[in-house]
């Protein structure tokens, strides 16, 4: 929806049109809103609280990819007339304390604060998954909206039909935003089109959808996110309801110009779709076929029951790495690990056992030279700080537990840090946790294939390769 400054006096007065970005809601017919009004009293203006810039520095009109020429730029700016300038100070607000305020406030609660904080300068990222659902909400608030999406130019064709769906449907047009052509164009010629699959997924994404994120982000004070904590637990089960972004900046740039929000932050994966069911909205129909959580087509495969969703991203390399730059914040260093002593981790060990060997690097050294070993072995290769390796904790004891006397020994080797790239080289380290069986007389270790990690499937991996 187009917005407009009003300034006014006692006998005329005239509207001075922004730019001709839309922000655009759930209603069918468009109405101009006024985001701002300055009234002329002698030789000043008096200026209404809603136009007033949140972070006290100065306010302008900008679409949402607006952003000063650099080299990351894509294509012309679109025009944009700059309304009057002005500076006010104004008291910052405390987002800690308003993230508390709303800890058990219901979405569509948080939607409309969001969206009646910062009007036209709030944005929602849509991602072609259930971020519908955000739409919804937003469409319940009776407030008009304005929705942004990446296009990578690798989605999956459902995803675009999806894209179209959600248009009609909400009667919108997402406001999308694309890679620069000549960086992508340079990174597939160097490297290939799946270059990822060797060196790891962040330089794609980074041109593909940190990039173009970043200049969207640069025509908006505050944005709106599908985060929640219950996708990933490594690196978003402690986002907050509201934050000062932690990585982008807005379109006042520097620390503290963006807000993000995340209104279904604590909302569990089975009630968005609960909820997406009973209000009858367009889904993403790769959902049906076994996709949760969808990104870019090759980057993203469908998951079997009992898995979880983001073992469906990236599945090829390590837990914690599992966010694509776009929400960078949420990583911290040594996944979701406690302080660090003189450079090492002092997250507590994990996988203790009396039935349960801690080796070296020189005993799986040793392991590994043995060609006719006396008795089987079944390694697994960790990392105390990676929720997956928490989360078999239980399972891996207990076959510890069941195999002793048995003539199978049962061990462990911490493979991040300083031995990870021997774990990569030596030992099949893809992600953690990697387990790997050494038969009696065989000189190679086998890796399990499966992501099933309770104690009788790998009881039953055990038992035909011991």
């Amino acid at each position: 929806m187009a917005s407009a400054f009003t300034a006014s006096s006692s006998s005329a007065s005239s509207v001075i049109p922004s730019s001709g970005f839309s922000c655009l809601g759930s209603h069918s017919e468009i109405k101009a809103t006024q985001i701002g009004s300055l009234r002329l009293v002698g030789d000043r203006f008096n200026v209404a609280p809603s136009s007033l810039n949140l972070f006290g520095r100065r306010s302008s009109l900008k679409p949402l990819n607006a952003e000063p020429k650099t080299q990351d730029a894509v294509g012309p700016l679109a025009a944009t007339i700059v309304a009057p300038e002005f500076e006010e100070k104004v008291e910052a607000e405390n987002f800690e304390e308003l993230a508390e305020r709303l800890e058990n406030a219901s979405p569509l609660e948080i939607m409309e604060q969001a969206l009646k904080k910062f009007g036209d300068d709030i944005a929602i990222a849509f991602s072609g998954a259930e971020d519908v659902a955000l739409l919804e909400y937003a469409r319940l608030t009776g407030r008009p909206f304005r929705v942004f999406s990446l296009d990578t130019g690798r989605l999956n064709p459902e995803t675009y039909r999806f894209f179209d769906a959600v248009e009609k449907h909400y009667g919108i047009r997402i406001e999308y935003m694309f890679p620069d052509a000549v960086e992508v164009q340079a990174l597939v010629r160097n490297k290939g089109l799946f270059s990822f699959y060797e060196d790891g997924h962040q330089e794609c994404c980074r041109v593909r959808k940190v990039r173009p994120l970043r200049r969207a982000l640069k025509g908006l004070r505050a944005w709106i996110t599908g985060q929640r904590k219950d996708q990933s637990p490594g690196t978003r089960s402690e986002i907050p309801i509201v934050q000062v972004d932690p990585v982008f900046e807005g379109i006042d740039g520097g620390v503290g110009s963006l807000v993000k929000w995340n209104p279904v932050a604590n909302v569990q994966g089975n009630d968005i779709w609960n909820f997406l069911r009973t209000m009858d909205v367009p889904v993403n129909t790769l959902h049906a076929e076994g996709y949760v959580s969808i990104g870019c087509e090759p980057c993203t495969r469908a998951v079997l029951p009992g898995q979880h969703e983001r073992e469906g991203r990236w599945w090829w390399e390590d837990a914690k790495a599992k966010e694509c730059g776009l929400h960078k914040g949420n990583i911290k260093e040594n996944g979701n690990a406690t302080a660090s002593v003189n450079g090492k981790s002092a997250v507590a060990d994990i996988f203790n056992s009396e039935n349960l060997v801690s080796l070296t690097r020189k005993g799986i050294q040793n392991l590994l030279k043995l060609e006719n070993r006396n008795e089987p072995w079944v390694v697994v290769l960790y990392a105390p700080w990676c929720p997956f390796c928490q989360a078999m904790e239980a399972s891996y004891v207990e076959l510890a537990d069941k195999l002793a006397g048995t003539g199978v020994k049962v061990a462990k080797f911490r493979a991040d840090g300083d031995q990870k790239e021997f774990a990569k080289q030596e030992l099949q380290l893809g992600s953690f946790p990697t387990i790997l069986v050494f038969p009696k007389n065989s000189a190679r270790p086998i890796k399990y294939p499966s992501e099933k990690r309770d104690v009788d499937s790998l009881m039953s991996f055990v038992n035909l390769v011991r």
